[in-house]
């Protein structure tokens, strides 16, 4: 019977579940919005999933079917044991959502890590559509990435595919060590010098979390604006390289807030050249079609490959 009414559906639905709000969205076969809405996510994990059932049965009932349900999430699912893991809303590590999740809304969900969403989306009618291979990073106060391969997802054994930030920055410098400690227990991860807060703490000092502003005030004549921007390039266009040379990717497609800034995307193709093995490197450096839109388009896209358009 739930395999039925999932035929039927001529919708998706995805859920952008952030630490502060959960966000819903259905999209018709054609990619097109119909609905959205946001609300406080209320930071309890029995009320959360009641507040995502009721917003999936309000959208179902005005759209007057059954969409399929995709939720992106700050974290993974344990491929073993099938619970959350590395969430940063830690009330929902070791929880089994997806089983939860599912037996409360009476129909099967799918969930994924929510820089995989941003990748599929992208991949699929965003700024990688077209491309074979699509490696989609999101730098925000954290970072993330998701592969991307003929439009479905590079999982991985582990389910950690994608998890650019917690490599080492290549080739480093002298200047830059000692190399931070990260959260995860090592040292000189990428994101603590590629994050929008390490640009910040880069620029302002310790403490600092927003790098808003600082192409004009290099522009300006910051000296220490400009300083940080360079090393910031720098270290991009090496992170990048390191991706080409391993991956080899059609185009890398940048979101979160540290995308907006337009000399990523004047400096780092350029710069990584350097780095890459092969000197005829054209690999496209783009920002993202669907901006803060393609978390929740990435989750309702986890579907694709179980519809079909009759």
């Amino acid at each position: 019977m739930m395999k039925e009414r999932l035929r039927m559906g001529s919708y998706r639905i995805g859920i952008d579940f952030g630490g502060t709000k959960i966000e819903i969205a259905a999209l018709g076969m054609d990619g097109a919005e119909l609905i959205r809405r946001r609300i406080s996510n209320p930071g309890n994990y029995t009320a959360a999933i009641q507040a995502m059932c009721d917003l999936i049965h309000g959208v179902d009932s005005e759209l007057g079917g059954t969409g399929t349900v995709g939720i992106g999430i700050p974290g993974s699912i344990s491929p073993d044991i099938g619970v959350i893991k590395n969430a940063n809303a830690t009330w929902l590590n070791n929880q089994p959502l997806n089983r939860d999740m599912s037996a409360a809304l009476g129909r099967e969900v799918r969930i994924e890590n929510d820089a995989n969403c941003f990748a599929l989306s992208e991949a699929i009618d965003g700024a990688g559509a077209g491309f074979h291979s699509v490696f989609g990073v999101i730098i925000g106060t954290g970072m993330g990435a998701g592969i991307v391969i003929d439009r479905k997802l590079l999982i991985g054994r582990n389910h950690i595919a994608g998890e650019w930030g917690h490599t080492p920055l290549p080739w480093p410098r002298i200047e830059e060590f000692p190399m931070p400690k990260c959260f995860c227990g090592n040292e000189g991860c990428m994101e603590r010098f590629l994050s929008g807060s390490a640009l910040a703490q880069d620029w302002k000092g310790p403490g600092h979390r927003s790098a808003a502003h600082i192409e004009e005030e290099a522009a300006a004549g910051d000296i220490t604006a400009i300083g940080a921007l360079d090393r910031y390039m720098d270290r991009m266009a090496r992170a990048c390289a390191m991706a080409i040379n391993f991956m080899d990717p059609d185009v890398i497609v940048l979101g979160g807030g540290v995308s907006n800034l337009d000399t990523l995307y004047e400096r780092v193709p350029h710069l990584m050249r350097r780095y890459i093995i092969t000197p005829d490197c054209r690999t496209p450096i783009v920002r993202n079609r669907h901006g803060d839109s393609s978390g929740v388009r990435g989750a309702a896209w986890l579907w694709d490959d179980h519809h079909t358009d009759a």
